[in-house]
């Protein structure tokens, strides 16, 4: 499962990755699931990779695999809810990270959520930070990580009422 973490070529050995796989390893010693959160902030519009404006919310989980369905299920429905745009498995489905570290089976749910630097901030240099447009923007991500989090709490409640 987390061992890919330590075998990849590119990323082998780093230290960045070595601590998030004993993290990783750490809090499932605690708990049947946990919830892996990938977020990125990238540029709306970037015409030499895509075209067109990117969703503000771009949701992976390489097609399911990285994390239950009822996980992936409940960050759509919050992002559904919202004002933003969105899309899941689209363009960006998981990182590094969460193809390598994400397998529900074992009880690690990986989620990326790649997102449009318009929903909190200026695209043009100096880059600042937007207060007024971030605090659009964060209770959807927060309400995004807790439905995560609750559906996790599910599958963990599920798996033991089947014992």
């Amino acid at each position: 499962m987390l061992d890919s973490l330590r075998n990849d070529s590119q990323l082998s050995g780093t230290s960045y990755h070595d601590a998030l796989q004993e993290e990783l390893t750490r809090l499932r010693s605690q708990h049947r699931n946990v919830l892996l959160w990938e977020a990125h902030s990238i540029a709306s519009v970037l015409p030499r990779l895509f075209e067109g404006k990117l969703p503000d919310f771009n949701i992976g989980t390489q097609d399911g695999r990285t994390a239950a369905p009822s996980v992936q299920e409940a960050i759509q429905r919050v992002a559904a809810a919202s004002p933003f745009t969105w899309i899941a498995n689209g363009r960006f489905k998981g990182g590094f990270i969460t193809r390598h570290a994400g397998a529900p089976q074992d009880g690690v749910h990986a989620v990326q959520l790649e997102m449009c630097q318009s929903t909190y901030m200026s695209e043009n240099a100096p880059f600042h930070y937007l207060p007024e447009v971030a605090k659009k923007v964060e209770p959807v991500v927060r309400g995004m990580v807790n439905g995560a989090l609750d559906a996790i709490v599910k599958l963990t409640a599920n798996a033991s009422r089947a014992k």
